[in-house]
């Protein structure tokens, strides 16, 4: 259960965590909680619940939670704006924020790690974070698209005066998402999301993919679902 916005969203969070934590202790089973990276104190309401619930299903529960930045893959909700940003835009004219940081991570090993900690009895309880092997900047994740996508290269201008609001409503315009969720993603990208403990690779061993081969899986997947629809 992950919240999007709104103090109504964060309470439905809060039940919705503490029935699901119940039922798994009940039931004898352990939760693997997919969360997200980022301080205690970021200023996105949507982390702080995400963070939130997983201290909630950790306090009711034998629970395993994965702390993971972008998801790289088909269906994710930050790659898919990427893509839709390189595709709509022959210049992308961006925030501040493009220039931070992060660790993205491709789907295939979110799904390995999520499978690993499944039944290992040392993970209980614990909390891992989860990363690809490279850290990069949210503008250089774009450039890498627009190459992979529509081999060309992105002309990108930064303009520092643009509000987190007025980023927002870019997002909204520009791309499939609605402005609550574009604030979201936009709060959610002014601090740096890098894994500070690789702990979880030595329980569940593997090399993670790099973030192009990520980029070119993912899109890979995208065409072969339009072919079949």
């Amino acid at each position: 259960p992950g919240g999007t916005a709104g103090p109504a969203f964060v309470e439905a969070d809060r039940r919705g965590a503490a029935a699901f934590a119940e039922a798994a202790r009940r039931g004898g089973q352990r939760v693997v909680y997919l969360g997200a990276l980022g301080r205690e104190d970021n200023p996105s309401a949507h982390l702080r619940s995400r963070q939130e619930v997983g201290r909630i299903l950790r306090d009711g529960a034998d629970t395993v939670e994965l702390k993971a930045a972008i998801v790289i893959g088909r269906g994710s909700a930050s790659f898919e704006i990427m893509r839709q940003l390189v595709d709509r835009l022959a210049v992308m004219v961006c925030p501040r924020w493009v220039t931070t940081r992060c660790q993205p991570i491709a789907l295939p090993d979110v799904i390995r790690y999520l499978i690993g900690v499944l039944e290992a009895p040392e993970a209980a309880g614990t909390i891992y974070d989860v990363g690809g092997p490279e850290i990069v900047r949210y503008v250089d994740m774009l450039k890498v698209v627009a190459r992979v996508q529509n081999r060309r290269w992105l002309p990108v201008v930064t303009l520092p005066l643009l509000t987190p609001q007025l980023s927002s409503m870019w997002l909204a315009l520009v791309t499939d998402v609605d402005i609550p969720t574009a604030r979201n993603l936009v709060d959610s990208m002014t601090n740096e999301v890098i894994v500070r403990d690789d702990a979880i690779r030595k329980l569940v061993p593997g090399e993670p993919m790099g973030y192009e081969d990520a980029v070119r899986l993912a899109l890979a997947d995208r065409r072969a679902a339009n072919a079949v629809e």
